[in-house]
This record gives C-alpha cells, sequence and structure tokens, in this order.
C-alpha cells in the first residue's frame, strides 16, 4: 500500500490540474477527494474509475481480482463501441471466496491469468485490484510480474481499489498504470506529421466514429485514442504522435501531460459536442501539428472542411430552429458535458436554466459563466425533490441528465432525455449535433405527455 499511497498523492498534487495551483500546501496534501469505506464504496468507488476508463481497449482481457459483484457491478456500464475484437465484453474475475481471504488470493490469481491466456490469447491482460484482495494484502505486482515473465505477454497490474477514493481518482490511477507499464512500449510500423492522440474520448455509443472521418479527410492519422475504441498496441506506441487533443481533462489530464513532459508532444483541451466546438478542436489540432512541422496547407484545408460542414449541418437543423425556440432545459451532468454541452444547444437557441457542476473543474465553470453570463445557474448538487419543483413549476421544459435521474422528470410528467454515459445515442461532431436536436425535438414533442398531463376520468 506504501506505492500506492504514494501513487495517489503524486495524482493529488497535479501541477496542471488549475484547481489544484489554487490550493495551499496543506490542502493539497489532503488531497482532491475523501477516502471511501470499503463495503460501501459501490458506484463511484476507484475501482469503478480505473475499470471503466480501461475498458474500452477492446482487445485486452480485462481480469477483476475480487469477489464477483465487483466485475458484475461495473461490466459493460460505459456502453463503448468496438470496430473489432470484443474481447473487453467478457467478463473476468477471479472470485475470491472467503477461504481466500483467509488464505490469500494470490495464486487463484495466477491460475486465472494462466487460464485466461491459454483460453483466448490477449495481446495483455489488465488484473484490477479491488477493496477485498487489498485489504487481505495480495501484491498483484509481484502476481503479474511472475505471470509476465512466465507467460510471456504484458500483465498489467491497476492497483486501484475501491476504498482509496472516489471514481475520477480511478480515473487517474489507470492513467498512471498505462504511463508505468505500457505507454512506450511498442512503435508503430511508421509515422507521419499528421499523427494525432486523442486522451479521454471513450467512444460511447460510436461518438470517435463520428469525428474521425472528418480528421480522415484532413489527412490526419488518429494514432492512439485512449481508451475508445483502442487497441493495446495503439496505446503502446502512442509517445509517437505529434499533437494531443484532451476530451476530459477532469479524468485523465495525468497522461496529456506527462506525454508532453516526456516526449514533448503539445496539447489542448477541446470537446466534440456542438458545431462551433468541433470545428475549434479541427482548428487547434492542425494549427499544433503545423506548429510541429506539418505541411502549412493544412490550415487552408481545415477551414475549407469547416465551411463545408458547417454549411451542412446548418441546413439539416433549420427545420428544428422554430420549433426548439425559447425551450428551457435543465442540464444535470457534470464535467467537460457541463459546458460543452450547454455550447451545443445555444447554438440552435435553446436556453439552459440551471446546468450541474458537481463533477466540473474550475475551468468548466469559467467556460460555463463565459458561454451563459456571470449570473449563469450552476447547481453544485441538485437534490431530486429541487429537480421536481422546477420541472414541475416549469421552469423546464425538458431534463437532460444521466439514467439516475430521469425518474424525477416522469414523476413531473416532462420529457426526459439520457446524456450521460449509458445513452444509446451519439451526440460527437457535426452528426451527432443533429442527433441531440433531433432527440430532444422527439421527446418535446411527443404526444404521450399531452395524455399523461389530463386529468383521470374520475377526478
Amino acid at each position: 500500500m506504501s506505492a500506492l499511497s504514494s501513487k495517489i498523492q503524486e495524482v493529488f498534487d497535479e501541477p496542471a490540474c488549475g484547481k489544484n495551483h489554487g490550493k495551499s500546501e496543506k490542502e493539497r496534501k489532503k488531497g482532491c477527494t475523501k477516502q471511501l469505506v470499503p463495503g460501501a464504496a459501490a458506484g463511484g468507488c476507484a475501482f469503478d474509475g480505473a475499470k471503466i476508463a480501461l475498458q474500452p481497449i477492446t482487445d485486452v482481457a480485462h481480469l477483476v481480482h475480487g469477489p464477483i459483484a465487483c466485475e458484475g457491478n461495473s461490466w459493460d456500464n460505459r456502453g463503448a463501441k468496438s470496430s473489432g475484437s470484443k474481447l473487453y465484453r467478457t467478463g473476468f474475475t477471479t472470485d475470491v471466496s472467503e477461504l481466500d481471504v483467509i488464505y490469500g488470493g494470490e495464486k487463484r490469481l495466477y491460475k486465472a491469468i494462466r487460464e485466461v491466456v491459454e483460453k483466448y490469447d490477449p495481446p495483455a491482460v489488465f488484473v484490477y485490484q479491488t477493496c477485498v484482495t487489498a485489504l487481505i494484502g495480495d501484491d498483484i505486482e509481484a502476481v503479474c510480474k511472475a505471470a509476465s515473465a512466465k507467460f510471456g505477454k504484458p500483465v498489467i497490474p491497476i492497483d486501484a481499489p475501491g476504498f482509496v477514493g472516489n471514481k475520477n481518482l480511478g480515473n487517474k490511477l489507470a492513467g498512471e498504470a498505462l504511463l508505468d507499464y505500457v505507454i512506450g512500449t511498442q512503435e508503430p510500423e511508421y509515422t507521419t506529421p499528421y499523427d494525432i492522440n486523442i486522451i479521454g474520448e471513450y467512444n460511447l455509443a460510436g461518438e470517435l466514429w463520428q469525428v474521425k472521418p472528418l480528421f480522415d479527410k484532413l489527412g490526419i492519422r488518429v494514432l492512439s485514442c485512449i481508451s475508445g475504441d483502442a487497441k493495446y498496441r495503439e496505446v503502446a506506441w502512442s509517445h509517437r504522435a505529434r499533437a494531443t487533443m484532451m476530451v476530459c481533462s477532469k479524468a485523465m489530464i495525468n497522461i496529456t501531460r506527462k506525454l508532453e513532459e516526456r516526449y514533448g508532444i503539445p496539447y489542448f483541451e477541446g470537446s466534440f459536442y456542438g458545431i462551433s466546438d468541433m470545428s475549434d478542436s479541427l482548428r487547434q489540432t492542425s494549427k499544433l501539428l503545423v506548429d510541429r512541422g506539418a505541411p502549412a496547407d493544412l490550415l487552408e484545408r481545415t477551414e475549407a472542411l469547416i465551411a463545408e460542414e458547417e454549411a451542412k449541418v446548418w441546413q439539416r437543423l433549420e427545420p428544428y430552429k422554430a420549433r426548439l425556440a425559447g425551450k428551457k432545459v435543465l442540464l444535470i451532468t457534470g464535467g467537460v458535458k457541463s459546458w460543452s454541452v450547454v455550447s451545443a444547444l445555444q447554438e440552435v437557441g435553446i436556453e439552459i436554466v440551471g446546468t450541474s457542476v458537481k463533477k466540473s473543474t474550475a475551468e468548466d465553470k469559467e467556460r460555463i459563466k463565459e458561454l451563459m453570463g456571470q449570473d449563469a445557474h450552476m447547481l453544485d448538487d441538485m437534490t431530486p425533490r429541487e429537480m421536481y419543483k422546477m420541472l414541475k413549476e416549469a421552469k423546464a421544459d425538458i431534463m437532460l441528465s444521466g439514467g439516475r435521474s430521469q425518474f424525477v422528470a416522469l414523476k413531473a410528467k416532462m420529457p426526459w432525455l439520457d446524456i450521460n454515459q449509458e445513452r444509446h445515442h451519439a451526440y460527437a461532431g457535426y452528426d451527432g449535433m443533429v442527433a441531440l436536436v433531433k432527440e430532444i425535438d422527439k421527446a418535446l414533442y411527443n404526444p404521450m405527455w399531452e395524455q399523461v398531463r389530463k386529468p383521470a376520468p374520475w377526478e
């Protein structure tokens, strides 16, 4: 645990985090999160954060060393899509029992790794530590090292037991594991002046596939995406990219910063949500590549593509503008979506009556103020009762949130749309903007709402 403690402290002392810069030395040592209680860390624990950050690496065997519920509750909870291998959707667990708690689970883990290698022959095995196995003292690093030497494959320890902190800390510990054991261990067959990394994009509902064709049209190659639709070897050679786009700074800023420090890869933070943000991301990517030696005509080609794509998307959005003008949205999400979705919705004339900032950084909040004004309604932690009241009093026409909040909207007899990681529709890029507006329009004008709001015949 001493190695883990020092790693956690290093993550807490993140130089690239603006919020961290504003703290005193004493506050910085406390870290960004309160430690959780073993056994009460379900949903949003560090293990869950590490698992969802790395599981989109599609050809890797993800082996959870712990009780079966740890794997069962975390399996496939992000809806990341794959264009190739489906191995990432197979749940592997050591399923430790009471006897393992008494005698130790290291032998069981070694046997599980051997079984996975023999049956599936993956390019690598990721082994996840959990609360129970961390508390009984199982040394997964030693087991992984021995297994790697024996089977001739990378066996990567992901030391992020649930009780050390919340989901966001788990994201960063997963990033540290990639930096320590994976990134820089393989070389691509060839490199080009147009190679980029995309960090913090998980290909939810296939969103990466809405964006990648735009880069392809410019001749820009996504050398590595961490971790949406990724393969192990692509992550291993991400150190050869010429520039990095960071999509979610809250989750993986440590990878982005260390890629710049170790390999001189410059980065910027951008968003794929909304027309202007998508265009800005293309511009900034091209500018970074030109600064690193790519031909200068890339900037002209980028502007030409943006003009063409924006003209097409506005034409497709025209029928919806009159129907959605003045409609009010309550946005309950967090992180990068707290400002990027605001920007996207404002472009079609939708008014944001409030946006949650529970999981947002100081930079996220500043961007919200830029978009919505200094009097922006930023909600730190809105209770279900407050959500219900806001919807019931018609201060919002629709709520965009995660699945857990949908029942509040339904109880208030108001439309709801899933905007979080479990969503089934892809909202990135220009095509994604049309899809988002189309889904909002369908939800708002569904004839069901008129019927459910009518008094019952016996009233």
